[in-house]
């Protein structure tokens, strides 16, 4: 069977939720019979933020699918339309080069290991400084009404808004039970989209942390795959120094 993705350009616009997508194909597949995926994350025209999360994501496809024998995935570059960079990047991530008919082992591949960690660089700085609300237990609610209140400010769609209110009420959450119990909160408005970002003290081990669809009763994992669902875009990075979560939705769907 293959099955391409007609709407990436909506699947993937948080290129984390790409990786749940493909998951249900061999799901859905008899134990004997090989599916092929093709899905085009990385296009000309992509945000630097969507084009750096979309490029983490292919490193991730070779670890969450080691153990698939069955699902066979294939990637394709407009080697006209990316810059250099991201071909050079794109060899990074995949183990076979496919090119006018001929596939190679890939010279500059990097292999992850299986239990990959998140990115762990910095993310830019907003222009001008957003004010920051610091939270602790008791402190949901005071997280809830700032990120409606600058998203209403901003001109947000009231169901996107809510949206990301009840994102950043999870990620928020999440500080408090996992974080050290208290956080950071910041929001601004880039122009495209309303930036919502929450740090702790806490860290994050596996690169995978919201990209597995949670038990039914699972305790854990539901913050940050219940962002990945609601919102445009999530980036996460994790060190030592703690875990910064940016929340992003854009003014128009």
């Amino acid at each position: 069977a293959r099955v391409e993705f007609a709407d990436m350009e909506r699947v993937g616009r948080n290129p984390a939720r790409i990786i749940p997508a493909w998951r249900e194909l061999p799901a859905g597949q008899p134990p004997e019979r090989h599916a092929r995926g093709i899905g085009e994350p990385v296009w000309a025209g992509r945000g630097q933020p969507e084009l750096v999360e979309a490029q983490h994501h292919e490193a991730l496809l070779n670890v969450a699918f080691a153990d698939t024998p069955t699902l066979s995935l294939l990637c394709p570059y407009d080697l006209d339309a990316l810059a250099p960079t991201e071909i050079d990047e794109a060899r990074r991530t995949h183990p076979r080069v496919q090119r006018l008919g001929r596939t190679d082992p890939s010279v500059s591949y990097l292999q992850l290991p299986p239990r990959a960690k998140p990115l762990s660089g910095p993310l830019p700085e907003p222009d001008g400084a957003p004010p920051e609300l610091w939270f602790g237990p008791g402190g949901l609610h005071e997280v809830r009404d700032r990120v409606e209140d600058e998203a209403t400010r901003a001109g947000l769609d009231p169901g996107r808004a809510a949206d990301l209110v009840l994102a950043a009420d999870e990620i928020a959450a999440n500080s408090i039970r996992h974080g050290g119990g208290s956080g950071r909160l910041r929001v601004w408005d880039d122009g495209r989209a309303v930036i919502c970002e929450i740090r702790d003290a806490g860290t994050v081990g596996d690169a995978m942390v919201g990209r597995n669809r949670p038990r039914l009763l699972a305790r854990t994992g539901r913050g940050v795959w219940l962002a990945n669902q609601l919102c445009d875009l999530v980036q996460l990075r994790s060190s030592p120094a703690g875990t910064v979560v940016r929340l992003a939705m854009r003014h128009r769907d």
